[in-house]
């Protein structure tokens, strides 16, 4: 609606930075799916994208993180959107890096090609992403996964391998190919 669109456009503002815009959605609520390197893929993209921290304002830690390994270019957009304005957010990105959380089903039902990452849950269980051009990041060889349906707060195994392992530079070069 109207009201989402104006949101949206306030938070944007009038940049003239033309770089492709790309949304990073560091939260979830289950500790286990959340991949801990963020700031990190964010400072390797912010040379080649926009970058906007999509989230609820729980998620105000992740994005200061993100913008202080980033720089202050970084967007900070978490628990400043109502819900449909976080769809209409994300779909004017080019691309979005999520977990398996809610802004990757904000960003199939808008079309947005999604970098997501799995951990702890695999999208075989129906919860992948569905937007043309999406890719699927998983530490695909670890026995202990699925080790949930939905996630949990702390890995079952204590090692927390399938997100710890999965590094930056990796997650990078493969979300350039997004936009």
């Amino acid at each position: 609606g109207a009201e989402e669109h104006a949101a949206v456009d306030t938070l944007l503002g009038a940049s003239r930075d033309d770089r492709p815009l790309v949304a990073l959605a560091p939260g979830s609520v289950w500790a286990t799916k959340r991949w801990p390197y963020y700031p990190e893929l964010a400072r390797a993209l912010a040379g080649d994208a926009r970058l906007v921290v999509v989230g609820s304002a729980e998620d105000r830690g992740l994005a200061a993180a993100i913008r202080e390994a980033a720089g202050p270019s970084v967007l900070d957009a978490t628990g400043r959107l109502s819900l449909l304005a976080s769809a209409e957010l994300i779909g004017r990105c080019r691309a979005i890096v999520t977990n398996d959380s809610a802004p990757q089903h904000l960003a199939s039902a808008m079309g947005t090609p999604t970098a997501t990452l799995f951990g702890p849950t695999v999208p075989a269980l129906g919860f992948g992403p569905l937007a043309p051009g999406s890719i699927v990041i998983e530490h695909a060889f670890l026995d202990c996964r699925p080790c949930r349906t939905q996630g949990s707060a702390t890995c079952p195994l204590g090692h927390w391998k399938c997100m710890r392992e999965t590094v930056a530079g990796d997650v990078a070069a493969r979300v350039r190919h997004l936009f």
